[in-house]
Order: structure tokens, then C-alpha cells, then sequence
């Protein structure tokens, strides 16, 4: 937008004040015509400030507008959930055209199927996808090695370790003969066209480590071919990245990250949540707590605290064993625990019944996550599982014995739950008689023979009821 010259912003300023009725060349129209060119410099002054701070933005950025790598970290085990944060991470990157995309890897393992989803992630990926085993004692291991080997470049960083990639069965139980060749077989089909360039004998170790769980050093697979760099940390990955060729959809793409910015992709709350969700000991709680408030609400109905902490907790837990792999037969033994720990209260068995309970529930913990064909990793750690069982049953049994001493304390009720009760003489209290006051209620009392002499507003306490009146005596 072109700029007027100050004498016509002048000339019109003067029409303006002609038409308002002030003679320019009085000391009104003076006036007027100096307070509008002072509002007129300022207001020029702003747009001047305006436009050197936008440009000083434009400056920023373009300074900014070199090479992005986004750093993303992925420890844990290989989850539904992960799925999400990686597919969430390529979008990013293609959304803010990253030079590339860095995904540090520690994982024992996880779901061949989500394994699978990530690897068809990544190769469809536009942005180049750079798979990191880092820091040093990770692990890229089982379902973490095909991820690895299936980026577009591969690095470990020293003392880690890549393999043993033999299938496991995601529901708790043995693989049949057939069953593990298939898995197998489709855990090597998914990998091999991307191995194959690489070479023989890396292809021969990604296979060994399917077929026979093999696992390799970072320095062993570099020497093999498996994987592209052995570096330190990002900042030296990114150095020996800087024009190295990879193939993109296809199509060769040597990256250009000597002065690239990096920024990290952290998980959100959410991803963060569900993936605490996967962790077996975290899902054996929320069952054993949900369980137990529900039986506390079924048992004593009327509040809503326990029943509505006991449905979050099983919502919770129920996401987490859909997930990971357990023994559903497990489940019978722990609802089995439960029952007979609310018929040792129902009918108190002294604590037979309870302890029975105890055992049947550290039974089925046991049974439900710590299958024997269950990767260590996703077992329940034994003493939490133990722990829980005896402080159940110890909660359990304190309602018990809490029932057992009501059962056996006597009921006092009418006259009879005077005694022992305190009050206060209205009047004189002597052997023809006297008024007290116990409660809210009036009385007619006599004093016991070993008791003081009763006077007005003494206190007094209930020893006796004979007929409708109180035998009383005087306390201090």
C-alpha cells in the first residue's frame, strides 16, 4: 500500500478543520490542526515499531529455517501404545518437512501384530526414519531388533545389544510347532527385503536371531552389516548421518544434517498413561484394589466411594490384561480368593477360610502373569504379588475378628443401659428420694448406702435401676 506525502495529509488536514467550522489560521484552528499532526506522528511512529519487530521475526525464522531432526524416545516394552506415539512422531515430522526423524530405542520386546503395524509405520514414512539403541545397556531386543533393522539407518550406541527375536505367543501359552514357524515366517518376510541389500551375512544374522533368538553386540552388528553407525550420542549420529543416502519410498534421499536443529517428541500424558497401563505390575494392582472395593460395596452397601474406585480400577485393569499376555485361568483362582474371603466373614471360620483365600489368591496372580511361557518382563514381580496376598488377608481378617467381638458383646437395651451413666442431681437426693437428670431425661433417684451426701447440681453416676427408680451416687 503506497504512502501519501505529507503535504497532502497536510492540505487534507486543513480541509477537515474547514469543515468543521475553525479557521486554520486562528489560534483555535492552530490548535486543532497541531494535536492532529501530533496523533498523526505517533501513530506513524507505532507502525514504524510495528514493522521492525515483525521483521525482526522474520529474521528469527529465517535464521531458524535450517534442518530439523526430532528426537523421539521409545523406552518400554513394544505396545499398542508405542504404536501411537510413533505414528503421531511421523506425522509430525512430515507436517514440519524434518530433515529426519531420530527414534531412540530400549525395549525387551513386545506384540508381534503392533511390532509389525510400526515397521509398515515407518517404511511408508516420507520423512527418513533413523532407528537409535541408546544410551548405553539397551537393549533393541525380540520385536526391538525388527524395528531397528527396518528404518531407513540404523545406529547403537556402544555396550547395547540387538536380538533374540524368536515369537512368543501374546496369550500366555507355549507356541505350537506350526504356530511358531508361521510367526517366524512372517516376522522374516517383514524384514527381509529391507536386510537383503545389506548383505548376506546381515541377513543371516536378522534371520539367526528369529529362528534361533541370536542376539549381537553393537560392534558385531556393525561388523555384520546390520546396522549403519556405533556412535555416542545424537549429536555424533547426526554427524555421520550428514550425507548419508538412504531409500525413501524407493527413491534416494542423502540427508543434510551438519547444522540441523533438534528438538524433542516426548510422549503426552495420555501415551504416557497407557503405556503405565502395559506394566504388569501396575495392572495386578488395579485388580487386586478394584476387587477389593467392589466386595467392600457389595458387602456393605450404601456408600459410593468403594463401588466407584472399584469399577475405575477394573476399567483400568481390564485395558491392561487385553493387552498383555496372560493366563485367563488364573482368574478363577482369584475370584475363588475372594468368595471365601467374604464367607470367612458371613460365617466366621476363624480364619480357615481366609487363609484358604490367601493362597488361592497368590495362585492365580501367579497363574494369570507369570506363565512360564510369559517373557520375563512382562512377569509380576513375586514379592508384590506375595505382599498384596497377606494384606489382604490381614484386612480381611480384622473384619472378622471386628464381627466375632460384636457378635460377643452383650446388647444392652432400655432401663438396663442406664447403668454406668452419668448425670446431675436437680435436687436434694436423700433416702426418701430426689430428681437427677441423665441425658435428656428426668429421673427419680435414691443414693446407694456407701455413697456421699447428694446435693443440688452435684454429679452423680448410675449404679443401679430398681423398678423406675435410679440408685445413684455421687462422683466428683
Amino acid at each position: 500500500m503506497a504512502l501519501l506525502p505529507a503535504s497532502t495529509i497536510c492540505n487534507q488536514i486543513e480541509l477537515l478543520t474547514k469543515r468543521i467550522g475553525v479557521n486554520p489560521g486562528g489560534r483555535t484552528g492552530r490548535l486543532c490542526f497541531g494535536v492532529i499532526i501530533y496523533f498523526v506522528k505517533k501513530i506513524g511512529l507505532l507502525f514504524f515499531l510495528l514493522a521492525a519487530v515483525l521483521g525482526m521475526f522474520q529474521v528469527i525464522h529465517a535464521q531458524s529455517d535450517g534442518p530439523l531432526a526430532l528426537i523421539m524416545t521409545a523406552d518400554g516394552p513394544v505396545m499398542p501404545p508405542m504404536l501411537d506415539y510413533i505414528k503421531r512422531g511421523i506425522q509430525t515430522a512430515e507436517q514440519r518437512d524434518a530433515e529426519v526423524l531420530i527414534i531412540q530405542l530400549n525395549t525387551p520386546g513386545g506384540d508381534l501384530m503392533t511390532t509389525l503395524n510400526i515397521i509398515k509405520t515407518m517404511r511408508a514414512s516420507t520423512v527418513p526414519v533413523v532407528v537409535y539403541v541408546a544410551p548405553k545397556n539397551a537393549i533393541a531386543g525380540s520385536a526391538g531388533a525388527l524395528i531397528t533393522v527396518a528404518a531407513h539407518a540404523s545406529a547403537m550406541a556402544p555396550e547395547t545389544a540387538i536380538g533374540a527375536s524368536t515369537p512368543i505367543s501374546s496369550s500366555g501359552e507355549d507356541l505350537n510347532s506350526d504356530e511358531r514357524a508361521k510367526a517366524a515366517n512372517a516376522s522374516k518376510a517383514a524384514i527381509r527385503d529391507i536386510v537383503s541389500p545389506r548383505g548376506e551375512k546381515a541377513l543371516a544374522l536378522a534371520e539367526s536371531m528369529i529362528d534361533e533368538a541370536k542376539a549381537a553386540t553393537a560392534t558385531e552388528a556393525l561388523q555384520a552389516g546390520l546396522v549403519d553407525f556405533v556412535v555416542d550420542n545424537v549429536d555424533d549420529l547426526l554427524e555421520a548421518l550428514n550425507g548419508f543416502t538412504v531409500q525413501v519410498n524407493n527413491q534416494p534421499v542423502t540427508l543434510d544434517t551438519a547444522h540441523a536443529t533438534t528438538e524433542p517428541l516426548n510422549m503426552t500424558f495420555i501415551e504416557q498413561f497407557l503405556m503405565m497401563l502395559t506394566n504388569p505390575n501396575i495392572v495386578f494392582t488395579l485388580l487386586s484394589i478394584g476387587t477389593t472395593a467392589l466386595l467392600i460395596e457389595i458387602s456393605s452397601p450404601g456408600g459410593w466411594v468403594a463401588g466407584f474406585v472399584g469399577v475405575v480400577c477394573l476399567a483400568l485393569a481390564t485395558y491392561g490384561m487385553g493387552i498383555l499376555p496372560v493366563n485367563w485361568f488364573g482368574i478363577i483362582f482369584m475370584i475363588t480368593a475372594f468368595v471365601l474371603f467374604i464367607l470367612d466373614i458371613k460365617a466366621p471360620t476363624h480364619g480357615a477360610l481366609t487363609t484358604a483365600g490367601v493362597a488361592s489368591f497368590i495362585i492365580g496372580a501367579l497363574v494369570l502373569f507369570n506363565s512360564a511361557s510369559v517373557p520375563q518382563f512382562q512377569h509380576v514381580s513375586v514379592p508384590l504379588i506375595v505382599g498384596f496376598g497377606i494384606f489382604l488377608g490381614l484386612v480381611f481378617f480384622g473384619i472378622l475378628m471386628l464381627g466375632l467381638r460384636a457378635m460377643h458383646t452383650p446388647h444392652l437395651m432400655g432401663m438396663e443401659s442406664l447403668v454406668g451413666k452419668t448425670g446431675t442431681a436437680r435436687t436434694l437426693v436423700g433416702e426418701t428420694g430426689g430428681q437427677v437428670q441423665v441425658g435428656s431425661e428426668s429421673w427419680t433417684a435414691e443414693p446407694i448406702p456407701a455413697s456421699e451426701k447428694i446435693g443440688k447440681g452435684d454429679r452423680v453416676e448410675v449404679v443401679e435401676v430398681k423398678g423406675l427408680r435410679l440408685k445413684v451416687r455421687k462422683i466428683q
